[in-house]
């Protein structure tokens, strides 16, 4: 192995020593020295070039037989991410700089210039395998559909990146300068409370993502509503600085990322998955025309097969409760119905039998405060398709029933609605 470098040596040795004297017997002697050195430089560019894509066809040809994902999921995310690349830029500097002596011996002044650039190139494609080998694990856990992990690593690897810039230049302008780099960091302490403020919405997005990740709340493809913004859509992505939302008119919403941690957000991903969606709409009635049900109304809403059961039994059960009573001929003395409360028994059978309402769900049909506007009825139930489209369409049939029925009952609808 050592008889094989020192051959190697001396072979480029002899190739930059034919060049040596090839340029010096065809060009001008003031142009001599810088063309020397323009020719060895493309020679060990040339040599870096050639290794760097001889090792890149070696790695292609190896990984051909594992690129499989669902074999080999963890070397199809190192091939995918490009970090074989890296490896092969790698191995062609540590060569250039293996022949850098050897090609320009004979001009120590460029040998040491070169040295630098090369120490730089190496600090920067190391950079650069690092981040790939970040964006590989991103790709084997979006190979895995874990959403929550690809939040966190999406915020690893984008504050990773900005601060290992900064530290990488640090190490550059250490090497370019020979400057060491805690003269760098001293120099850069005056100015700490700037980078803070530069890097706020940098550190907040980074904290957010954590966050989010950890507490799995949030996903991209998720279904949310944002009251803030009056947003509702499905997050498209969340990166370190923004998050996209898909707007239900086809329209695309940014917002910053931290704005997830500090702004309350309505995640209705669980309808989705379930595919319910719930309604939450009141209807105002008049108070002045809520009454007790007598004989005619009765008879009338006797017809209703919803309801004709019920009243059957409660006109039954009033009658025997009203039996010793003084003054049973009194409509207000004792229990008595009314029609704003057989109305929500109505509702209620309604719905219960409404094909397209979940039965499963909470199904309610309540009175809510009274107001100016007279007295909410509130219907609070669970539609069993999510889709908007269709949610729309079954709410608008259910309150179109529920409007006009509200006549037979000789309840009087206020126009005023509230969501």
């Amino acid at each position: 192995m050592g008889e094989d470098l020192i051959t190697t040596k001396d072979f480029l040795q002899d190739i930059s020593d034919q060049i040596h004297y090839f340029v010096k017997g065809y060009f001008p002697e003031d142009l001599v020295l810088w063309m020397q050195i323009i020719a060895k430089f493309l020679l060990l560019a040339a040599l870096i070039f050639l290794v760097s894509n001889f090792f890149k066809i070696i790695f292609k040809i190896i990984f051909k037989f594992f690129v499989n994902e669902e074999r080999f999921p963890i070397l199809t995310s190192i091939y995918k991410s490009r970090i074989t690349t890296s490896i092969a830029r790698l191995i062609a500097i540590f060569i250039g700089s293996y022949a850098l002596y050897s090609i320009f011996y004979r001009h120590p002044k460029s040998f040491d210039f070169l040295e630098i650039i090369i120490k730089i190139l190496f600090i920067l494609v190391l950079g650069s395998m690092i981040f790939k080998m970040l964006k590989a694990v991103e790709f084997y856990y979006l190979w895995k559909k874990d959403f929550y992990m690809i939040m966190a690593l999406r915020a690893i690897n984008q504050t990773v990146k900005i601060f290992g810039i900064f530290i990488f230049s640090i190490i550059s302008l250490s090497i370019l300068f020979k400057i060491s780099g805690s003269a760098i960091l001293g120099s850069l302490g005056a100015i700490t409370a700037v980078l803070v403020l530069v890097f706020r919405d940098t550190i907040l997005g980074f904290v957010t993502g954590i966050h989010v990740a950890t507490s799995k709340n949030l996903k991209v493809n998720d279904w949310i509503g944002i009251p803030k913004y009056n947003l509702e859509g499905t997050i498209m992505d969340i990166n370190l600085l923004t998050t996209k939302i898909l707007n239900f008119d086809k329209t695309v919403s940014t917002i910053p990322t931290y704005d997830l941690l500090s702004t309350e957000i309505k995640n209705l991903q669980v309808m989705s998955e379930t595919n319910t969606r719930r309604i939450k709409k009141s209807i105002y009635f008049n108070i002045n025309s809520f009454k007790f049900i007598d004989e005619e109304l009765l008879n009338k809403l006797k017809d209703i097969n919803l309801i004709s059961e019920y009243l059957t039994e409660k006109t039954a059960e009033i009658s025997e409760s009203k039996k010793n009573m003084s003054h049973f001929d009194k409509t207000i003395n004792g229990a008595q119905l009314t029609n704003i409360g057989v109305f929500r028994y109505y509702v209620i059978q309604y719905l219960t039998q409404n094909k397209n309402v979940d039965n499963e769900g909470t199904l309610l049909v309540r009175q809510m405060e009274i107001t100016p506007q007279g007295l909410p009825l509130e219907i609070y139930c669970f539609t069993n398709d999510s889709k908007w489209e269709h949610f729309e369409q079954i709410q608008a049939d259910i309150f179109d029933h529920i409007l006009v029925a509200a006549k037979e009952f000789d309840l009087q609808v206020i126009q005023y609605t509230k969501n």
